[in-house]
Parts: structure tokens; C-alpha cells; sequence
């Protein structure tokens, strides 16, 4: 490999490893070490992107691949062309000017590394969009920017205005990246490949197939969702919540710029249809003149903002939609403009909340005098806003109006489109006069939180300087200054379409001029015609004050939250396990069923061959014992438990009689660890009555009968899902290629470890992440848990041994083992360490004979269960630190670390490698990657189920603790 695809690797990983580093830095009392860490990493960033450019520039398209599974088409492939490039330097450089300007606005009483952590992850996120040469590797950074904006627009989660534009936010751009997925799915599945660079060779293909509809609109729900155009446009304004640097960072650089960056980035694939014209032509149109509209009414200066960059945003998407690539490179260009001027004005923005305490335009007036070189600064970039001449804005504005002029469909919106980009822009004119006359002149503010506001420390500043400057430049001497790489990144879009274009500050008298100096003039006018109705307008804009988003998305959500949910729930819904359980069996035996049906699945017929009289008794104990448990489950639970375990140990036998070892080792390590944890459980549940003396009315029996059905059908219907799957004419090659090729490739002679940890390694990584959630699960909700009345009882046994203790005299003091379970006790405090060395044993055989990571976690789990049932909860943790939630941490990043570690070497993800090894005294020793990964399943699986073991065992922690606050309220009564 040559160096620039580490470049892209390293791009990557660097903010989410700033947002590790700066994770361990929550207990900081300071801000200045966190926003070093951040300043830093994003700075490295910034150069890294820039060591790329001389390859870039010459047309070299950088790649870093990967596979992952590449029997499906997913790999990790990472690709840096001139638009990624463009897109990278726009990310890092304002995410560095970002973290330089909050260094100074946050407050020191703020939790600073948690913000810069949630902003770093948030530029890594974005950069993963940007970079992904693979689209379903681009849909999972798609959702990690969704969630990283969640939780900075919820950074001050102590606001209600903070929760609820983040949980909107999240609403609309998760259910966009949904449907996101599901288009590119579609486009993978028309191409044939989920590889970026076929999917942009393939635009005739999947413009041509019937595919083509769907898969559009999908991947428009994705986009227009993302970068908030009508009609999901309302999400945007209520996501100001967020602190400043947050909203300078989402509206210039990220999250709302990755909608109009997708739609760019697939324009060769998905535009120049009819379809692609109306939906992309329409939703830009409207929140072009939407936005600028209710941008003129706001009062809140970030909600001004806000509504322009809809506004803007939309003038973006009508350029995409028109199908030309002269509008294109005009909708690259304004990306481009739109970052600098409107990251400088929310950072502007930023500095007089700061300073005057307050966002509120009806109280803030004449603030030039106290901030000159900010206004200043503001003044500029709002003229840039604007599209005044000689600034950036002014330039990729006038290559709209010459886009708009010209006919590109003979419909209704190509014929509209030169007035309403008119307006739009002379709209535009009015809110951003309106942002700097109000404001900055005008007599004295008298209404502010601060008597005095004064300019802010320089390098708070400097952020803004620096944009703004670049505004000034390439508003001046355009060709010179962007015009190398902007040509750079159009040519990565448009190809061998790349049009003529000219970014001259001149070109004579023209229409697109004439548009231009209709704007400034009629939005100056209109500004002052509106300017006191402006000063005193509260409930919105005229014509459209009901037209709030957020009430219909308010309304849309109580109508789903509420009536649909709890019409499900009376429907569906219950309190008692009995009937949920119904339902999931029901439903699992359909799924199970179905799909063996839709295959027309052929079976051999059932030969009888004879019954060993031996296997024959024990399946028929088995049989009894099921029968018994069914009969038991209801009124006498330990004794349906102890059944079921014996059911469980016929399952075991039946393993090691079919030549089966590493199932029954696995399965009697199960059966012992789930029989321990529910027996524990039991102790919780509310007490049940005999069944003797119970009147069994006629719904009750119907409701065992119904329940009895259910069990036997499918009972009936997974013996024949068995007996199909097992019957059916499967090659003899699938099960050769294991027998043949476990040694050779994967380094063991046990053919199923070798399979769990190297042939589907993915699906045991998958499996193991599914436990570890279960874990989690079972812990939150046991945290949660209270234990029925009946249930808090002490134990016969215990309440015998208190009275005996009584008696006594005073026991020696940590002495908690009770004489009742003397001797049990010291034989499960002496079998810790046989077991710990058992699980070695059964860990390091493993991948030769039956063994295994999962059987030695189960193992050492058995370990911990003892210590806990010998001596109690507060006996085994005040002498043995578990930690099962690092235990678990470990056990995934150590398994996924050894997929990764495969990369390095150029293989797929997982790929295992085996050599002997020379050892002293002990000779050669096969020694195998795949042991690497057996050993995070290991640690994962103790993890895991000690987890939920604590979970168990602190129910008596807060047991006894209720009954020490009763006891001791009764004293004081």
C-alpha cells in the first residue's frame, strides 16, 4: 500500500480517538487541557487533509480497502477524491476555528470534555460520510452524525427547549437515515455492488431499471430529512438550543450539509431524470422562498440564522435539481461560500449573546459602539449573506441567477424559478440588513442583562477574522484563490461533463446582474418599508403564523405516542407474561415456519431403522420430565425448575450420544448457570397457592387448553422444521470444505470452534454483541425492579438462624457465613481456584479438542456463582473485584481488535492466521490468531452473565436496606 490510504485511515480514527482521550478528561476542573486535546486533533486533521492535496490535485483518487465480507460487498473502503477533499478541509478547518472559539465561550461551570468529546466524535462521524467509498459504509457514519448532533443539541439537557430539539432532531433525521439505507440497499441491488465508485459509473443502469422510482425517493428522504428542505424543514430552527459553537459548526461544515452533499456526491447515478427535476426541484424551491420568508419575522438572532440557512440550503438543492452541470458547479461553489459567511455570523452571533446576555433583537440596538471590530466583522459576512459584490456570496448568487434564466424543463417550476430566486434573494437582503442595523445601530441598549459589553479576548475573535478574510479574498480574486480547488472538486462530480465556467467579479451587463441589483435594491426597501413591523412582530410571519412544524410534528407524535400506542396496547397489550409470551412463541413459529413454506423445501421420507432401547429411555424420561415441568410451572416453581434442568441434562446426554462433545459441554454449562440465575430469581416472585383447593372456573381451563395447544403445535411444528432442515438435500461439499480445510486454514483439529472463531467468526461477533445487550438489559431493568411484598420474607432458614444466634454468643465481627450452610460454603469457597484452573484448561483446549472461549466463560462464571451463593452478596464483593461491565468491554473491543488486526496485513476482517511456534522446554506449539478472539468471547460471556448475577444478588442489598429504614422508623414511633 502506498502512504495516502494510511492517510485516510489515520483521518478517520483521529477524532474518535481525540473523543476517547478527551473522555478521561470529565474529572478536568479546567477547560484549557480539554480544548487543547480537541485544538489539536482537529488541527492534525486539518494537515493530514492538506498532505493529501498533491495527489488529489493531479486527479489520484486516494483509497484505503479493506474487506469485511466480501461474499456480501461489504468492505471497509475509504476514497478521497477532489469533492471529499473539499468536503475534509471544510470539516476539519472550521471544526479546528470551532474549537478555538469555544474554548472561550463555554463556561468553566459547563462539563467541557464532554463537549469537545461529542464534537470531535461528530467531525469523525462526518469525515466517515465524506470518505466512504462503500454506501452502506456511508449510511452507518450516517447515523453517527444523527447521534452525535442528538447529544450536542442536548448538551444543556437541563432545558426543555435543549431535550425537545433533540429528540426531534433525532426523530426526523433517524427515520431519513432509515429510509436512507433502504435506497441504497435498492441501488446496491440494481448495481450489483454497494461499491461507491460502480454505483457512479452506473447511471444509465439505474436510471433505466424499474428499481429506479423507489430507490430515488428513498435516498431523497435521506437527504432532504438531513439537510432540513420543506417539508422537514422545521427540525432545523428548533435544534438552536444547542451552544453556539454547535450550531456554527452544524450549519456551516456538518450534519445539515451532508443532505446536499449526498445529493452531489450521486448526481451522476440519479440526476437528469424527471423524477429527480420535480421532487429535488420542488422541495428546493419552496424552502428556498420558505426560508427566507420566515427568516425576515424571527426575533432570535440564531433563529434568524437558522432560517437562512434553510433558505440557502435550498438554493443548493434547486442548483442540484436542474440536471446541468453548470448548475452544479454552482451548488458546489455556494457550499463552499455558504460554510465561511454563516460559520462567521453564528460565531458573531455567539459573541453578542455573550456579551450584552441576550439573543433577542427587540432589546439589543446600537452595539457598534461597545463592539466595533465585531460588528465590523458581522457587517461583512451578512453582506456576503446578502450576495453583495466583491464578496463570495455575491458570486456563486449570480451563477443561480444564470442558471435560473436558462430552460432546462418545459414545466411550471423552470418557469417560476427566475422570480422566486429573485425574491428569495431579496428577502435574504432584508434579514441580513436586519441582523446588522438592528443590532449594531441605533441609540444605547438599556434593556440588557450586562450593563457594559465590551469586545471579547482575540483569539475568541480570530475565528471570525479568519472566515471572513477568506470571504473578502474570494470574493476579489475568485480564480486564483478558490478556483483551482473548486475545479478540483467539480471535476470529481462531473467527470468527463465538466462543463466551461468562469468565476470573474465581471461579465458585463446581463440579466443574471439585473436580477442581482433588483434583489439588493427591493430587499433594501422592503427592509425599510417593514422595518418597525419587523421590530414588534411576535407570533411569526404573515399568511402563514399556523404553519409551525413543530406543532404538526408535535401533534404527529401524540397521534403515534398516544392514540395509535395505546389502541396496540389495549388491543395487544398486557401486564402478565402469560399472553406476551404467547405472542412471541406465536410469532416465532410462523417466522420459522413461513419461510420454509415460500422455499418449497423438499424432504427425504422417514425411514424406520430401529430405536437403541438405551436412547430410547432416556428421551422418554426427557418426555416425562417436560411433562412434569408443564404440570409444575404454576404453584410449585422450584420443582418445575429442577425438572426443566433434568430436561436439560437428557438434551446434554443425547448431545454426547450423537458424538456431539462441544454441545454437551456447552449445554451443561448453560443448564447450570441459567438454573443458579433463575433459581435466584425465584426468590423475587410473588408467592402462588396450591392448586388443590383452587376452583378452576371455565375460562381458566380454556385459557390452559389454549396455551397447552399452542405449546404442542409448536412443539409439532419446530420437530418438523428439524426434521425438513435435516432431511433436506444439502451438497456434501458445505460440510467437507469445514472437514477439510478446519486444520489447513484455521489451525485446530475441533472443527466447530474452528468455525465459531474463524469461518463464521462475524456471526459469533455478532452474537456475542446480541449477549452483552441482553446483559445490559436484564441489569437495567432488575435496577428498576421491586420485589412483590410477599416475596421480601426472610427465609425460613434464615429466620431459624437468627432466633439460634440470639442464643449464642456475639460471633466474631465480617463473620456472615451461616452455620446452616457451613459446610456447603467452605466446599464452594475451596472449588474457586480448581475452577478458575478448569477454566484454563477448557479455554486453552479448545480449538483443538471440545473447549472453547464460550465453555470457559461459562465456566468461571460457575466460579463467581458459588462465591456468591456461599457467603453473600457483600461477602464476595468486598473480597473478589469483578467488574463485569469492563469485563465485557474488553471481551468485544479484544474480538473486534483481532478482526481488525487482519487489515493490517491485507486480508478480510477476521481472517485468522496460525504457525508453530518455538517454546523453551516445551518444543514447537501451534499458535493460532483465532485464540485472540476466543479470549474476548471469554471475557465477554463472564462478563455478561456476572452482570447479571450482580443484578440478582443487590435485590437482598436493597431488601435489607428497606427493612433497616422500617425498623428503623418503627424505633422512633
Amino acid at each position: 500500500m502506498t502512504l495516502g490510504p494510511y492517510f485516510l485511515l489515520i483521518l478517520l480514527v483521529l477524532p474518535f480517538l481525540g473523543s476517547l482521550i478527551s473522555v478521561f478528561l470529565l474529572n478536568t476542573a479546567s477547560r484549557v487541557l480539554p480544548s487543547w486535546v480537541a485544538g489539536a486533533t482537529a488541527l492534525s486533521c486539518l494537515l493530514i487533509v492538506f498532505a493529501a492535496y498533491p495527489g488529489v490535485s493531479g486527479g489520484e483518487i486516494l483509497r484505503f480497502h479493506a474487506e469485511w465480507v466480501p461474499q456480501l460487498g461489504l468492505d471497509f473502503t475509504l476514497r478521497m477524491d477532489g469533492f471529499a477533499w473539499m468536503f475534509s478541509v471544510l470539516i476539519t478547518g472550521i471544526g479546528f476555528l470551532v474549537v478555538v472559539y469555544a474554548r472561550y465561550y463555554m463556561s468553566e461551570d459547563d462539563p467541557v470534555p464532554r463537549f469537545f468529546s461529542f464534537l470531535l466524535a461528530f467531525m469523525g462521524a462526518m469525515l466517515g460520510i465524506v470518505l466512504s467509498g462503500n454506501v452502506i459504509l456511508l449510511s452507518v457514519f450516517w447515523e453517527l452524525t444523527s447521534i452525535f448532533s442528538f447529544l450536542l443539541i442536548s448538551y444543556w439537557h437541563n432545558t426543555a427547549a435543549a431535550r425537545d430539539g433533540a429528540r426531534m432532531a433525532l426523530t426526523i433525521t433517524g427515520i431519513g437515515g432509515f429510509c436512507l439505507l433502504i435506497g441504497l440497499l435498492l441501488l446496491g441491488n440494481i448495481v450489483g455492488s454497494y461499491d461507491l465508485d460502480k454505483i457512479l459509473a452506473s447511471g444509465d443502469v439505474i436510471r433505466g431499471h424499474s428499481l429506479y422510482l423507489p430507490a430515488l425517493i428513498f435516498v431523497l428522504l435521506g437527504a432532504l430529512t438531513k439537510s432540513a428542505q420543506f417539508p422537514f424543514h422545521f427540525w432545523l430552527p428548533n435544534a438552536m438550543a444547542a451552544p453556539t459553537p454547535v450550531s456554527a459548526f452544524l450549519h456551516s461544515a456538518t450534519m445539515v450539509k451532508a443532505g446536499v452533499f449526498l445529493l452531489a456526491r450521486l448526481w451522476p447515478a440519479l440526476a437528469g431524470t424527471y423524477e429527480w427535476f420535480w421532487i429535488v426541484g420542488a422541495a428546493g424551491i419552496i424552502t428556498l422562498l420558505l426560508g427566507a420568508y420566515f427568516a425576515m419575522f424571527q426575533q432570535d438572532l440564531k433563529g434568524l440564522l437558522a432560517y437562512s440557512t434553510i433558505s440557502h440550503l435550498g438554493l443548493i438543492t434547486t442548483l442540484l435539481s436542474l440536471g446541468s452541470p453548470l448548475a452544479t458547479v454552482a451548488a458546489i461553489f455556494h457550499m463552499l461560500n455558504h460554510a465561511t459567511f454563516k460559520a462567521s455570523l453564528f460565531m458573531a452571533a455567539g459573541i453578542i449573546d455573550h456579551e450584552a446576555g441576550t439573543r433577542d433583537m427587540r432589546r439589543l440596538s446600537g452595539l457598534f459602539r461597545f463592539l466595533p471590530i465585531t460588528g465590523t466583522l458581522a457587517m461583512v459576512a451578512s453582506a456576503a449573506m446578502a450576495g453583495v459584490p466583491l464578496l463570495n456570496g455575491f458570486l456563486s448568487k449570480e451563477m443561480f441567477f444564470a442558471e435560473a434564466v436558462e430552460t432546462h424543463a418545459d414545466s411550471i417550476l423552470d418557469r417560476i424559478l427566475p422570480y422566486v430566486a429573485t425574491l428569495a434573494s431579496a428577502f435574504s437582503v432584508t434579514y441580513s440588513l436586519r441582523f446588522i442595523h438592528t443590532v449594531f445601530f441605533g441609540p444605547p441598549p438599556s434593556d440588557l442583562s450586562k450593563e457594559k459589553p465590551h469586545e471579547p479576548p482575540h483569539w475568541m475573535r480570530f475565528p471570525i477574522e479568519f472566515l471572513v478574510i477568506i470571504c473578502l479574498i474570494v470574493g476579489i480574486i475568485p480564480a486564483i484563490s478558490i478556483g483551482p480547488f473548486l475545479h478540483m472538486a467539480v471535476v470529481s462530480v462531473l467527470g468527463a461533463d465538466t462543463p466551461e465556467y468562469s468565476l470573474a467579479v465581471w461579465h458585463g451587463f446581463n440579466l443574471p446582474l439585473m436580477m442581482s441589483f433588483t434583489a439588493l435594491v427591493g430587499g433594501a426597501a422592503l427592509y425599510f418599508v417593514l422595518k418597525d413591523y419587523l421590530a414588534t412582530c411576535d407570533d411569526g410571519p404573515p399568511l402563514l403564523r399556523r404553519l409551525k412544524g413543530q406543532r404538526i410534528f408535535e401533534r404527529i407524535l401524540v397521534e403515534v405516542s398516544w392514540r395509535w400506542a395505546r389502541l396496540a396496547e389495549q388491543r395487544i397489550g398486557t401486564r402478565n407474561l402469560q399472553p406476551q409470551l404467547r405472542w412471541v412463541v406465536a410469532t416465532g413459529f410462523l417466522a420459522g415456519l413461513l419461510p420454509l413454506y415460500l422455499s418449497g423445501f423438499e424432504t427425504r421420507p422417514f425411514v424406520f431403522s430401529g430405536v437403541d432401547p438405551t436412547f430410547a429411555s432416556i428421551w422418554l424420561l426427557g418426555i416425562c420430565l417436560a411433562l412434569g415441568t408443564a404440570y409444575l410451572a404454576k404453584y410449585h416453581r422450584l420443582a418445575a425448575l429442577v425438572t426443566l434442568g433434568g430436561v436439560g441434562l437428557v438434551v446434554c446426554v443425547s448431545f454426547v450420544w450423537l458424538s456431539a462433545p462441544d454441545l454437551a459441554i456447552t449445554q451443561l454449562l448453560v443448564e447450570i448457570v441459567t438454573t443458579v440465575l433463575i433459581l435466584l430469581g425465584l426468590r423475587w416472585l410473588p408467592k402462588r397457592t396450591e392448586a388443590i383447593d383452587e376452583k378452576i372456573t371455565l375460562r381458566a381451563r380454556f385459557r390452559r387448553f389454549r396455551d397447552l395447544a399452542l405449546a404442542v403445535v409448536c412443539g409439532i411444528g419446530m420437530t418438523f422444521v428439524s426434521y425438513a432442515v435435516m432431511t433436506m438435500p444439502v451438497p456434501d461439499a458445505i460440510a467437507n470444505y469445514f472437514l477439510e480445510n478446519a486444520y489447513s486454514e484455521g489451525g485446530g483439529r475441533n472443527v466447530v470452534n474452528v468455525i465459531l472463531v474463524d469461518f463464521r467468526g462475524f456471526d459469533t461477533l455478532g452474537e456475542i454483541a446480541v449477549l452483552g445487550v441482553v446483559a445490559l438489559t436484564v441489569f437495567a431493568l432488575l435496577r428498576r425492579f421491586r420485589p412483590a411484598p410477599d416475596s421480601m420474607d426472610m427465609p425460613e432458614q434464615q429466620q431459624i438462624q437468627n432466633r439460634f444466634d440470639e442464643e449464642r454468643p456475639e460471633r466474631s465481627e465480617g463473620d456472615t457465613v451461616r452455620d446452616y450452610l457451613l459446610v456447603p460454603s467452605v466446599i464452594m469457597q475451596w472449588l474457586f481456584p480448581v475452577i478458575i484452573t478448569f477454566a484454563i484448561y477448557i479455554f486453552l483446549r479448545g480449538h483443538d479438542l471440545p473447549g472453547g472461549g464460550f465453555s470457559a466463560g461459562l465456566t468461571l462464571s460457575i466460579a463467581f456463582l458459588l462465591q456468591y451463593l456461599a457467603g453473600g452478596t457483600r461477602w464476595a464483593e468486598d473480597r473478589i473485584r469483578i467488574l463485569p461491565l469492563r469485563w465485557m468491554g474488553a471481551g468485544l473491543l479484544t474480538a473486534a481488535a483481532t478482526g481488525l488486526g487482519a487489515w493490517f496485513f491485507g486480508y478480510p476482517f477476521l481472517t485468522s492466521h496460525f504457525q508453530y511456534i518455538e517454546l523453551p522446554l516445551i518444543g514447537k506449539m501451534p499458535a493460532a490468531t483465532a485464540l485472540l478472539f476466543d479470549l474476548g468471547v471469554f471475557s465477554l460471556v463472564v462478563g455478561s452473565t456476572v452482570l447479571i448475577l450482580v443484578a440478582l444478588a443487590h435485590q437482598s442489598i436493597r431488601i435489607n436496606r428497606l427493612r433497616a429504614i422500617e425498623a428503623e422508623k418503627t424505633k422512633e414511633a
